[in-house]
């Protein structure tokens, strides 16, 4: 049964009645050719004919009225990454958020909530079709100001990081070329900078499937966020390294001038156009790649040692690989998984036992949870929405129950997801 099917079951739904407003953001699901440079194009499905999507910068707090018209072939809706929103609107159907039909418009109203670095993406997906969802152009950075603000800079830089021209390729996708803002090292406009200034650099990986190691050749990345929350020890590191979905916010002081590339770490990605160019006022020359040292990326290192009271209840998740590309949760794939059940206002321990040789980004939609245990190392104080699970390894996290309502868990690796990686949390 694909997710489709199980949702076409179920009672028709439709979004509550929404005001007239003022000011209705436009977003336009259409296919789209677009030329990322270095005499590649791609033939994909955008919002507004653009890759990334329109940049939203929202005032937490703020109500927003939002109008999507899909002019592609298929059902698609629009998901509202790392917002704290009614299931109605958040943009997955297994919520109850009803589907943009082919050739239809549906209007979305939220209050914007929290403050930080989010998102917003397509969240279809059927299985082995690799031209729907996270695969395609639909994504976009939001950037929401509110009690949280990063400190001083001088510019604020979005890095949105994906691949295109995906293929099966044994039991995970592979991509033939890769972008950072939509181009491919090489192509494009320069980030262009000048010595003294503190540039902030918004991270995100909007990838489908692939983890990313971003460095800036010659700097170091102060991390001050990770997936849009102030973490507790902001620390400077050599590279960044996120999983699909997951943001880092880092400022760099801009104090080696010269040209260089900020991308990644591997030969491979990098050489397949996963970089782009940061060039400082007045400096020529052809762009600088410096491989940074190696140094293992380790959440624990932006956290802080505490005291964690016991949990109202613990909630173990084992996850498992079933047959050739299924996944299973306790022994089960969606649509047939448990939901985790949680009363309001409840405190959660969540462990994620990965029991498989592959890291999962495992992602809960409508909440944060704090990360209090990772591979057996105590923490404290980093708040996330996507966290990655290692390889036979577990991470426990800390989740406060305050957002009732249906709210989708699943592994933000699209295919993981697709084939069955994927529950509900339920309220009692």
């Amino acid at each position: 049964m694909t997710r489709r099917d199980f949702l076409a079951s179920a009672t028709a739904l439709t979004l509550p009645s929404v005001a007239a407003a003022q000011d209705v953001i436009k977003l336009r699901i259409a296919p789209v050719t677009l030329d990322i440079g270095l005499k590649h194009t791609v033939r994909t499905i955008a919002y507004n004919g653009q890759v990334p999507g329109p940049l939203f910068r929202w005032k937490e707090g703020q109500n927003v009225t939002i109008e999507v018209t899909n002019d592609s072939d298929e059902a698609d809706l629009v998901h509202w990454h790392g917002f704290h929103i009614p299931p109605e609107v958040d943009g997955a159907m297994e919520e109850g958020t009803p589907m943009v039909e082919a050739h239809a418009t549906q209007r979305y109203q939220f209050t914007v909530t929290p403050s930080g670095t989010r998102w917003y993406h397509s969240h279809m997906g059927d299985g082995h079709n690799f031209r729907r969802g996270t695969y395609t152009g639909q994504f976009g950075m939001a950037i929401v100001k509110g009690k949280y603000e990063p400190g001083a800079y001088d510019q604020d830089i979005p890095i949105v990081l994906h691949e295109w021209e995906p293929s099966l390729v044994g039991e995970e996708p592979a991509y033939k070329l890769q972008t950072i803002n939509s181009k491919m090292l090489g192509a494009g406009e320069p980030v262009k900078v000048k010595t003294g200034q503190k540039v902030l650099f918004r991270i995100l990986n909007a990838s489908a499937t692939l983890t990313h190691r971003i460095a800036l050749a010659g700097h170091t990345l102060t991390v001050i966020t990770l997936d849009g929350n102030a973490v507790a020890t902001p620390r400077a590191v050599l590279m960044v390294e996120l999983g699909p979905g997951e943001r880092a916010d880092c400022i760099v002081d801009m104090k080696a001038p010269g040209v260089w590339i900020m991308g990644e770490t591997r030969d491979a990605q990098r050489l397949a156009g996963m970089g782009i160019v940061i060039e400082y006022a007045g400096a020529t020359g052809p762009a600088r790649w410096v491989r940074p040292a190696v140094h293992p990326w380790d959440y624990t290192e932006f956290g802080a040692v505490r005291t964690v009271a016991q949990p109202d209840a613990t909630v173990r998740l084992e996850f498992k690989s079933v047959g050739e590309h299924g996944w299973s949760i306790n022994g089960k794939s969606w649509p047939n998984t448990d939901p985790i059940m949680v009363k309001a206002g409840g405190r959660y321990r969540l462990i994620f036992d990965n029991q498989s040789s592959m890291d999962h980004p495992v992602h809960l939609h409508r909440h944060n949870f704090e990360l209090t245990k990772v591979v057996g190392k105590p923490t404290g104080g980093v708040f996330k929405d996507v966290v990655m699970v290692p390889g036979w390894k577990a991470v426990e996290v800390e989740l406060i129950a305050d957002h009732p309502g249906p709210s989708l868990f699943h592994c933000h690796h699209q295919f993981h997801m697709d084939m069955g990686f994927m529950t509900l949390l339920q309220y009692t």
